[in-house]
């Protein structure tokens, strides 16, 4: 059974196109929580363009079950982790041009000591990295404790030999980083529709999801929409 990390990160941007205090954040992660998530996961960027330090402060009080940070591998960021301590950090790659996360993080050795200093304030360290080999072997070399495989690729296949080759992909990817001892987690452009094949592998441990999820509770509201996706994920 595999559990939902649900990326509030979108309902932050409604509110930062006015520059206001609705909707907030931290209301919507308790709803997530009450309708079946198991982690809320934010996205504290360098140029703060949605969640703010302000949510991440009051969320790291409020959340009843577990607080994903994603954050760049920059000194500020760690310094603010280390302070705040959520349950989770995610290294992600970040370019301030792009309009969400492009691609794996590029694991360099510079990425071990990062890695050290969040895991001895008691920090459980992902990286969000591409389905290959070579990168996961790194990941554990530099004793990351999960690896996030980005499913970008299969989510934006288009033809059924494109998807059933990327399915493939990422299968070999969660084997590999399991039999290293890592947690197994996906995330990037899934949706209602695209999240069984990956569920049906039976390997993933946990899915971070947030625009299908706030998109779908523009219709529906953010209780159903929760409530549906993680059905999908049991």
């Amino acid at each position: 059974m595999a559990e939902l990390g649900v990326n509030i990160d979108h309902i932050a941007t409604l509110r930062q196109a006015r520059q206001g205090r609705e909707p907030d954040p931290v209301y919507a992660a308790a709803i997530a929580e009450q309708y079946g998530a198991d982690q809320i996961t934010i996205h504290l960027r360098e140029d703060r363009r949605h969640i703010q330090l302000r949510d991440l402060k009051i969320l790291r009080k409020t959340v009843q079950t577990r607080l994903n940070l994603e954050m760049a591998a920059l000194p500020e960021m760690v310094k603010i982790a280390r302070r705040i301590k959520p349950d989770t950090v995610t290294l992600v790659p970040e370019r301030r041009e792009e309009l969400t996360t492009e691609g794996g993080l590029d694991l360099r050795t510079e990425h071990r000591g990062i890695i050290k200093e969040l895991q001895a304030a008691g920090i459980e360290v992902s990286v969000f990295i591409e389905p290959e080999p070579g990168i996961i072997k790194k990941a554990k070399d530099l004793h990351a404790d999960a690896v996030e495989i980005h499913t970008g690729r299969y989510a934006n296949a288009g033809r059924k030999l494109e998807k059933t080759r990327e399915i493939e992909r990422i299968k070999k990817a969660a084997q590999l980083i399991k039999s290293l001892g890592m947690r197994v987690v996906a995330g990037h452009g899934l949706n209602y529709h695209n999240i069984t094949a990956l569920v049906e592998l039976g390997i993933i441990e946990e899915y971070n999801i947030g625009h299908s999820i706030v998109s779908r509770a523009v219709f529906t509201g953010l209780p159903e929409a929760v409530l549906t996706m993680k059905e999908l994920v049991l």
